[in-house]
């Protein structure tokens, strides 16, 4: 599914069980013979996908964007508002958004989204916020092509009118229930209507119904639904993706802060209908995850929900710093669908071990696992597909990391752990795994139970394939694990 219209028609390591499964299995298994990637990184902060023809295109904050036909090589088309008309993205942003600019007390945008209309025009839906408050506007400009030029609209939301009435007629705007309005995602729910999510902590997460002929909202819907948050607790950055064979919207969030001491990270949640209500694997409702009444930025009260995708990590066997050692803070994600393949992709930016606040995009592969939940490849994406696998392939010695759900700028190290031919599981983790049907792993080692998938993983270290694993469990905790290179 791409973003258009035509595309919609750990716990710890002493308490786990983890189950592995994957499509195509079979005794034989291997790696296949791949050739080794070149990437090519570019700098677009808070990416969002959009398509056209054969270009795979991300827009961001500051007026940045980008595009790639691989998601491995990329090209920089812009880098900020400074350079925006330069590239043809306005013919002169600074007096198209004259008002937007002014009403937020801002230089520069936040995090823009495209979407294609069903009439093949391209609508932004650009933003700026203040910074220090929730002082915020978000409007729409549209495009003939992708690239632009596009011309605006209108403003559709605003926040930040202290003192004044909000969107939503008779109420006073109060940031710890109504939205901060940045960080918008258009996108098409399976009977091809048009949607956006959008917010930043403040009031939370919010979704309005839209007109897909002009790219407005629909009339009478204020600031829309609810979704999650409140209290200003740390979560922002909503992304909607609805998957065809679970049946179910999945809400992407990012919780944390967005620099590199943050503990920026992805999560997620999901609900048979677009505007909720979206639940964890545990259950819990995500309309009441808030922060505590009377506190800004509460992470301990948002801290156990959603399905946590990735955080910051760090592999042992790294490089010590740099994209290859580990991610820091990543976050702010869009997918993308491959209509040849069906494989999917999550898209996000992150920064480094070691290297500061300097940020890139970066490309995972996302699968499903046995009960519904995504899983994250636990290596940028390099041309792999999904393959057969045997119990041969499985065993062996791997780094693994454990994740957890505190927000933290603290990484977790990976780990030695073995899957032993005979079934038991040596080094940092014990217990046994067992390989059945079509490639289910299931390792026990107390009463949690983590799902996923093994795939090949390029390990840029070692420059080689091998393979990797990724698994979650019930409580929404994933595990990485990438196997030595030698025992592939």
């Amino acid at each position: 599914m791409t973003r258009t219209r035509a595309a919609a028609a750990a716990a710890t390591l002493a308490a786990a069980t983890l189950s592995l499964s994957a499509c195509g299995a079979s005794s034989e298994g291997g790696l296949p013979d791949l050739a080794a990637p070149t990437f090519t990184d570019v700098t677009v902060h808070d990416p969002s996908v959009v398509t056209s023809d054969d270009q795979i295109w991300v827009f961001g904050s500051h007026a940045a964007s980008a595009y790639t036909t691989d998601l491995m090589s990329w090209t920089q088309n812009s880098m900020s508002v400074g350079d925006a008309d330069a590239a043809g993205l306005f013919d002169d942003i600074r007096t198209e958004l004259a008002e937007t600019f002014e009403w937020a007390q801002s230089e520069t945008l936040w995090a823009a989204d495209v979407v294609e209309l069903p009439d093949g025009r391209y609508a932004m839906y650009y933003n700026a916020c203040e910074g220090s408050s929730a002082r915020s506007a978000l409007g729409v400009a549209i495009a003939d092509e992708v690239d632009g030029p596009y011309v605006n609209q209108e403003i559709l939301l605003k926040s930040g009118m202290w003192d004044e009435e909000s969107e939503n007629p008779g109420e006073i705007y109060d940031a710890t229930l109504h939205p901060n309005t940045v960080d918008p995602d258009a996108f098409y729910d399976e009977d091809g209507n048009l949607w956006m999510v959008y917010g930043s902590y403040s009031g939370g997460i919010f979704i309005l119904e839209m007109d897909e002929e002009t790219g407005l909202p629909l009339e009478g819907q204020g600031y829309g639904t609810h979704l999650v948050g409140g209290n200003h607790s740390r979560i922002e950055a909503p992304n909607i993706r609805f998957d065809e064979e679970t049946g179910y919207y999945y809400l992407f969030l990012s919780f944390g802060g967005l620099d590199a001491s943050g503990g920026y990270e992805l999560r997620v949640a999901r609900s048979e209908s677009p505007d909720g209500p979206y639940v964890d694997a545990e259950g819990n409702d995500m309309s009441t995850v808030a922060g505590a009444p009377g506190t800004v930025f509460d992470d301990a009260s948002i801290e156990p929900y959603g399905v946590k995708v990735i955080g910051g990590y760090e592999w042992a066997d790294g490089p010590g710093m740099g994209g290859d050692a580990g991610y820091v803070s990543p976050g702010h994600n869009t997918w993308y669908d491959d209509p040849d393949t069906g494989e999917t992709f999550l898209i996000f930016h992150s920064r480094f071990i070691g290297t500061e606040e300097m940020h890139n995009v970066r490309v995972h592969q996302l699968y499903m696992n046995a009960d519904g939940w995504p899983v994250l490849s636990p290596e940028r994406y390099a041309g792999e597909s999904l393959v057969a696998a045997s119990e041969d392939d499985a065993a062996g010695t791997y780094q693994v990391v454990t994740f957890d759900k505190v927000i933290s700028p603290l990484v977790p190290t990976s780990v030695e752990v073995t899957l032993a031919e005979d079934g038991t599981v040596a080094g940092a983790l014990e217990g046994t795994w067992e390989l059945s049907g079509d490639q289910d792993l299931t390792l026990t080692a107390g009463d949690a139970t983590y799902t996923g998938v093994l795939a090949p993983v390029w390990n840029p270290t070692a420059e080689a394939w091998t393979w990797g694993l990724t698994v979650t469990s019930g409580q929404g905790v994933p595990l990485w694990g990438r196997q030595d290179v030698d025992a592939a």
